[in-house]
This record gives C-alpha cells, structure tokens and sequence, in this order.
C-alpha cells in the first residue's frame, strides 16, 4: 500500500494554480445549476430572489469531491493520451458531470443553444432540475455517459463490462461511499478476478469517501484505515490513500496518486503484452479519496454545519426564494469562487484554464465508446439447427440444448470481431447450453487446478455467483456497443428486476435524444422455469418476472414464449439481430416433445399467434371452443387436452391456438407488436369459449386482454402453488393440467356452448368425471411411486386416432402406446 497524505493549509503550489482554478470553474458552475436562473448567472449585477430558482433540486455533498476526480483526470488524458471514459458512481452529483462536459465545450457541440457564454451558461443553469429541462442525475441527456445515477450500486459492474474485449480503454469509475453498502457494488469489487489485462481494459476504482449519505455516516468512512486497507488489499487491489481538506496539500497528493496508478497500470499492460502464455492476475491500484461533503460549500447556516457533514447531501439551505436571509449565504458562497478570475467578460472560459482541456478525441465528455456506432453480429442461418421432423411431438428433445450448438457457432463467427459473450450466474452448462464449451471457455483470472477444464483467461463465456454482476457486465458491455446474452433460472432473475428498470428507462430515453445512437438489445433467456422445478421446490418456481417487465414501455419491451426448440432458434435469432429492446425468452431446458418443422416455425414466430391447423378440427366452420396456450409446458397439456376432447368428443369443433410473442395478445395502441382488434376477433371470436393455459400468472394474461371484445376467456395459469414433487404434479396442483383444462371444457361446453353438437352436451358430465377420476389416481400413484403415471411421461400427439373420432374407453383410446 501507498499511502499519500494531506494536511494543513497551505498555498497551491504554482504547477496546480491553474488546475485548482479550474476546479473552482466546475464548482462555481454547479452551485449555479442548483441555484440560479438563467439572468444573471455571473452576478453582474446584485444577485437578487428574482435570480434564484424557487424549487431546489439537486445533490451538491458528491460534487466538489467528483469535479476535483475530473479535473485531475484531465491532466492524465492530456499528459498521457489516455482513452478514458468516467462513470459517476454517486451519479446524483449530475451537476458536476453537466459542469465539466460544458467547460471542455462537448456540451455546446451537443447542445448548440448551450453556448460557451454568459447567455449559454444562463441556460445551463436554469435548465438543471427544472421542468422542460434536464434530470439532476447522470442520464443519457449528458455526454459522455454511459451509466445512470438514478439507482446506486451497479457503476463498478458497469465499469467492468465496458472494458471488456477494449484492451485500451480505461474507465474511471467513481464509488460513493454510501453506494458501496450495496449489495450489487459490494460484489463488483471481483471484477478484477476475471479481467485478462492482455485483451481486456483498465478499470481504475476511486473510493470516494466523504463521509455520509442522506442522513447517515457511511460505513467506511468510519472504520479504521488498517481495516479500510486490509479489505481492499483482500480484495485484490494496492490502494492509494488521498486524504485531506486543503487543496495545497490534496492537490498535489491526487497527482502523485494518479501518476503512480497510470504508472503501475502501463507496467501491468506492457508485461501482459510481452508475455507467452498464462499470465498471473495482477494486482490493479485503486484510489481512496477522503474529502469533505459539500467540499467548499457553506461552513455553517443557520447555526448548523454543512461542509463536512450529512446536511450538504442534497442542497445546503433552502432558496433564498423562500428563505430570504439564505440570499447573503448565497452571495458569499458563488463569491468564494472568485469566477471573475475563472471566466472572462462575455463569459467563456478565460484561455489559460480552457488550455488544460484534453484534445477534442480524449475528451471524456466526447468519448464515442459511450454512444457507439453498434457493428452487427455474423448470425450463421438458424435453419441448419433444428429438428427437421419433429413428427408433431414425437421426438423429445431439450430446446435449450438444441439452441447450444447455434450459440457455439455465434460464438464463432464473431470470434475476431470479440463482440458477444453470454453471461450467467454458474448456470450456462445447468441450462444445457453446454456445447458453447466447444468454441470458447469461462473468462477465468483467479487461480486454477486440474478440474478446472472450462476456465481459461480468455473466453466467451462469463460466469459469477451474482446475478447482478452478470447483469452489470452485460449491461455495460451493451453500452458500449458489443452484444450479449444473459441466461439465468427464471425464478432468480427477480434478484436482477430494478437494473433491468433502469437499463429500459435508458433505453427509452435515449429514443428521445436525437444524437443518441440505437445499442444493441439486452437480451435474456430464462431457464429451469416454474413448470420443471419440482426437484427444486417451491422456493424456485416464479414465473412473474414477465408481468413485471410488461409494465415498461411498450417500445422497449418484447416477451417470448417459444412452444419448442425450433421456435426458440427462431426467437433467438431474431432477438440477436435487433437492436434498442429488452429482450425476454422463456424456455425449457428439459427432454420434451417438439410440434413444428423449422419453416412451420418461423413462419409462427414471425406472426406471433397462429392457429395450427394440425391439431384443430374447425376448419371451414365456426368452432365451438377455443384451446389456446403460450409456453412450452402449456402447449404440451392444452395439446394433450385436445386430444382428450377430440376424441370423446368428435363432434365438439375445436380451435388450438398458440402465442409465442407474447404482446400481440395486447391492443395496438398499447404495444407496438399488439393485435388489431379484426384480427383477434378472427382468431379469438367475438364470443366462442376460450380455456387459455398460461406460462405465468393469470392477472397478467387477464390485463393484456381486458379490453378485448370476447369476454369468455378462462385463464388457468400459475397460481402460487408448488413444492417437491413430480413434472405433471405442479401442474395439477395449478390446475394447468391437462385433465383440469378438459373439465374447464366440459364446463364451457355445459353453459356457453348453445350451439354445439347434442352428444357433445351429453357426454360432458361423463368425460368430466372421467378426468376427476384421473387426478385422483394421479395423486394417488406418485405419492406411491414417486414418479407420475406412465400415461402421462409416455402421451404422444397422434393424428390419426384423432380422425378416427371414437367413443372407446378413455384410457384405451388416449393413451395407446400403452394399450
């Protein structure tokens, strides 16, 4: 460890009298943005209430403490031609960021009404937190960002994912000491564990400790420095210490701190560049920089201290607007600054600080890598992996490990271009998508033993106990413009919910922003779903995430369904090749029967709902009944319920309908891959019955058709009942099985159906008690047995008997691989 120490007052040397000017530049600029409108933003004249804003919005305690990182960092770009980008980890210090984009001028070549002049820096200031304007946070509005201050704790994992596959890039990543009591960025610290300092970046932590959050001290501010050091010395890194109050002393303390990190990371890259073979996992410096909160601000208001404790979080003191002896504290504070020696007499910069701004190409504000020009991926033809006879439903197969072989092979034709990797919490090979180990292996920097035969310091594959790092990852990875996959049980990706929030909202605004380029699409594929977690019990059956994301913007959002493995491939292709969506694929890992051919596939997944004619009996009439499901699970019991129906009820006219882009069933005006209401009807009817096996919960299905015309839909779907148990069982006891869907049927058929067949009525009340005869040997043959019913494991879809339409015995007729 390195410790470099500040002190007592003292005058700032001559070799950062400039740099500490600018410094007070940014700052000046800040408080104006929290402050002032837009009339007199140099105090020209008196300041008066009618110059200060009267709702105050914004966090000024971070700000002093980022724009001083900034300022410094800038003199590294300059001096050494650093590719460097910033995160602003505590990204509610917004005003800082915005201050800093505008003194290098990036924000003007953005925002030309934003001049670098008195009348710019007017609107710089009253647009900040005011309507019509720009959010307090970092947010896509700013240049240069590429990471929101919304939500704290995902700036490091962010970091790490961006320097990926960008061997010369570093990312200066600023963590507040509140946001590391996260549990996201607590984890991200073992980032450096599988960075390949070779073919990766540089990420560069500085710890910036000040102190408090909104009301509390913050942990690591108040342990000793001995255990402070020890934990990240723990972690992997060599901290540097810089501490201090008085910006003669921290001054030069930050710039010794910063030379020996681009030092000691020069040394780092230049020993992996000239090394054959495994490289030892380096040891990165990291910063620790202790200032005060709301550096520079008010000492003390109304007899309260600021500077230096919990009040400057947010704004210091109330408007002066609302408060007017505030107005004097004001004064004084933007006075302290001294901004006629910072900015000239029509307000620009004065020249010797605009000097110290990096060349236009290595401005952080101006770095491209955060609004990438996206290359898209090499996608081999879908088509050459699937299951080209399916024999509706006679070969069983696991779609996820048919989808392997075609992420093997994305991965290979991408390999040069190292622009997509898949991400996953140890759960790549549990998914069955095991056969990408045959083109790459798990990213890997820490130590290895013989068994460790999937690891290695380069490969495709990123794998961490931690949801949300592998969100993080991939997230900043997609943000700067790569592309990637993150696969996940679906009962755990709830752990990753609010990322996923914020990365939409990114998403949609910069759908807003029109120098925004379009990213690659976040894409997720969720496995070991609710329906196949009987050996793991109810603790990991959770279909919800689902409903939840369909409650984000519509533009954003796609949900998908696929009924077997050749329509995931479909999907999946699909869902690569797109750009700017939230990507979400739900999918079986286990042996199951696969209904489509590949073209049959494609075709459906590019209508999104379709009727398949083989398993309906309808055609060129009006059906009496509507079989219709979404999910693979579903789809196999509303097709075995069917076959039920049909062939004890040959006369009863059946329609099965499947969904696999789950928003059509929603309106057109309420998403853009919804429905016309013409065609719904045409499929759904206008009033025919219709019995709906669902993957998730009910109340989501039940939202997305609420305003439809057919009021006669029965959505049977998870209904939070689960534990160990048998595959068919947790359908029963959700009452999505097949028996239980033909008794809904059978009601249907009793009390909606005024226009079927008389001997469909009359059997009814037979076939009904038939199949709760069946539920009840059910249960009684797995609590015996432990295993379901061979009837059940061994059903096949069988076309023919279907045609033959006969009365014989049930249990002889719909099982007759086993008569």
């Amino acid at each position: 460890m390195t410790l470099i120490d500040g002190g007592a007052a003292t005058p700032i040397p001559d070799e950062f009298k400039l740099l500490h000017l600018y410094w007070q530049a940014s700052n000046y600029l800040s408080v104006g943005q929290i402050y002032l409108l837009d009339k007199n933003p140099l105090m020209r004249r008196p300041l008066s209430l009618s110059d200060v804003k009267t709702h105050l919005l914004g966090h000024f305690g971070t700000t002093p403490g980022q724009n001083f990182i900034y300022t410094h960092l800038n003199r590294i770009i300059c001096e050494r031609h650093v590719n460097m980008i910033y995160i602003s980890g505590p990204g509610h210090g917004g005003p800082a960021i915005v201050a800093q984009v505008y003194l290098e001028g990036t924000y003007t070549e953005y925002y030309p009404e934003i001049t670098e002049d008195e009348v710019g820096m007017g609107k710089l200031f009253k647009q900040f937190s005011f309507p019509g304007g720009i959010p307090s946070h970092v947010a896509p509005e700013t240049p240069g960002s590429m990471h929101e201050g919304g939500e704290l704790g995902y700036s490091l994992s962010h970091a790490f994912g961006a320097v990926l596959d960008m061997p010369d890039l570093v990312v200066a990543c600023v963590v507040g000491d509140g946001e590391a009591e996260t549990g996201p960025l607590a984890t991200s610290w073992h980032g450096n564990k599988f960075l390949n300092p070779k073919t990766d970046g540089v990420v560069l932590p500085i710890l910036h400790l000040n102190g408090f959050k909104i009301a509390n001290p913050t942990i690591l501010d108040r342990i000793p420095v001995s255990e402070l050091t020890s934990l990240f010395i723990g972690y992997g890194y060599e901290p540097i210490i810089v501490e201090g109050s008085d910006p003669g002393l921290v001054h030069p303390a930050m710039a010794r701190a910063l030379d020996y990190c681009f030092d000691k990371i020069a040394s780092i890259k230049k020993v992996a560049a000239e090394t054959v073979g495994d490289l030892k996992r380096p040891v990165w410096p990291m910063i620790i920089l202790r200032t005060p909160k709301g550096w520079t601000g008010p000492k003390v208001v109304d007899g309260l201290r600021i500077e230096g404790s919990y009040r400057s979080h947010q704004v210091p003191m109330s408007s002066p607007a609302e408060n007017p002896k505030h107005l004097t504290n004001l004064i004084e504070w933007l006075r302290s600054y001294q901004a006629e020696n910072l900015f000239g007499p029509d307000g620009r910069l004065k020249p010797e600080l605009k000097a110290l701004v990096p060349p236009r190409n290595l401005r952080m504000g101006n770095n491209q890598i955060t609004n990438p020009v996206v290359k898209p991926l090499v996608l081999p033809n879908f088509a050459d992996y699937g299951i080209k006879d399916p024999k509706r439903g006679s070969v069983m197969a696991s779609d996820t490990g048919v989808l392997g072989p075609f992420l093997r092979d994305v991965i290979r034709c991408n390999q040069a271009a190292r622009n997509f990797r898949i991400f996953g919490p140890d759960e790549t090979a549990s998914n069955r998508l095991s056969a990408v180990f045959e083109a790459t292996k798990k990213q890997w920097m820490a130590e290895t033993n013989a068994d460790d035969d999937t690891l290695a310091q380069d490969g495709r594959v990123m794998e961490m106990l931690s949801e949300h790092q592998c969100e993080g990852w991939l997230e900043g990875y997609l943000l700067t413009g790569r592309h990637g996959l993150l696969s996940s049980y679906e009962a755990f990706i709830h752990i990753i919910t609010s990322m996923v929030n914020q990365h939409q909202k990114w998403y949609k605004m910069c759908l807003e922003i029109p120098w925004r380029n379009e990213l690659p699409s976040l894409n997720i594929l969720l496995s070991s779903h609710v329906w196949r977690q009987d050996h793991n019990g109810f603790t990991h059956q959770d279909p919800g995430f689902i409903g939840h994301l369909a409650t984000k913007r519509p533009e954003i959002v796609r949900i998908y369904l696929p009924p077997d493995a050749n329509c995931l491939l479909s999907v999946m292709h699909h869902c690569l090749k797109s750009r700017h969506y939230i990507n979400v694929i739900t999918a079986g890992k286990h042996p199951a029967p696969q209904w489509l051919t590949v073209e049959e596939a494609r075709q459906h997944c590019a209508q999104g709902i379709s009727i398949w004619d083989w398993a309906s009996n309808d055609k060129g009439r009006e059906p009496d009944m509507i079989m219709a499901c979404a999910g693979d699970v579903p789809t196999l019991e509303a097709l075995a319920a069917v076959s039920i129906l049909r062939k004890n009820m040959p006369a009863l006219k059946i329609r099965f309908v499947n969904v696999v882009d789950l928003m059509r069933m929603n309106r057109p005006d309420e998403h853009p891959h919804g429905m016309p209401d013409d065609q719904f009807d045409s499929i759904f009817t206008k009033s025919k019955p219709v019995v709906f096996a669902f993957h998730a919960y009910v109340h989501f299905m039940e939202k997305l058709i609420y305003s439809r015309t057919n009021r006669n839909f029965l959505i049977k779907g998870y209904k939070e009942e689960g534990t160990i148990s048998t595959a068919f069982d947790m359908t029963v006891m959700n009452e999505v099985d097949r028996y239980h869907l033909v008794i809904d049927a059978c009601d249907f058929i009793e009390n909606k159906c005024d226009s079927v067949d008389p001997s469909v009525k009359w059997t009814a009340p037979y076939l009904r008690q038939e199949m709760q005869s069946l539920l009840v040997r059910h249960k009684i043959h797995i609590h015996e047995f432990g295993v379901d019913m061979d009837e059940i494991t061994g059903w096949k879809w069988n076309n023919h008997d279907l045609e033959l339409g006969s009365y014989e015995n049930l249990a002889g007729m719909e099982y007759s691989a086993h008569s």
